[in-house]
């Protein structure tokens, strides 16, 4: 009696991915309303930043009964065709597991280290996972992209970035630039 059960749930794979949309959907529309999302902003401002999350938590609602009407009138996602895939080769563990352990260790050295230690990290360490063994080179390709990104982020657009111990001389090199 399992069986029949587990084949229309593998013919409708997709309802999982509708699922999980309509869950970060409500996720975003229930933390938008918590944040007050709903009120409006100042005089030169009334729709309010709240406006944004509440149309994307909406849209991700709308998207995932889409999907799930499609998915239920039989439609399907089709498998990779791509000629440089093999669809029968095993998943290759060892390199998720790498760029997973890149991935929490950046997480977690954030804080510490600042971004752009970690991130020269990340991208080097991911470089790595993925094949590349020229280790001088992905550092130094690494760091100027860490470094990129940060002065980018937290010094052009404002978004906070951890410097980390590099703080100190960076901000006063980029002070000098601006």
């Amino acid at each position: 009696m399992t069986a029949p059960a587990r084949s229309w749930w593998r013919a409708h794979s997709e309802l999982g991915v509708s699922a999980l949309l309509a869950l970060v959907g409500v996720l975003v529309l229930v933390d938008t309303v918590a944040e007050g999302g709903l009120s409006g902003g100042e005089d030169d401002d009334p729709i309010g930043p709240g406006a944004v999350p509440l149309i994307l938590g909406a849209a991700l609602l709308v998207l995932a009964v889409l999907l799930t009407i499609d998915v239920l009138r039989g439609g399907h996602g089709e498998a990779e065709a791509g000629e440089d895939v093999d669809l029968d080769a095993p998943m290759d563990l060892r390199t998720v597991g790498m760029l997973a352990g890149v991935l929490i260790a950046t997480a977690v050295l954030i804080p510490l280290l600042g971004w752009p230690i970690a991130g020269t990290l990340l991208f080097a360490g991911a470089a790595y996972a993925l094949g590349s063994r020229t280790v001088v080179r992905d550092i130094a390709v690494a760091a100027a992209v860490s470094l990129v990104t940060w002065i980018a982020f937290d010094g052009l657009l404002g978004v906070d970035l951890p410097g980390g111990p590099l703080m100190g001389p960076l901000s006063s090199l980029m002070g000098a630039a601006g």
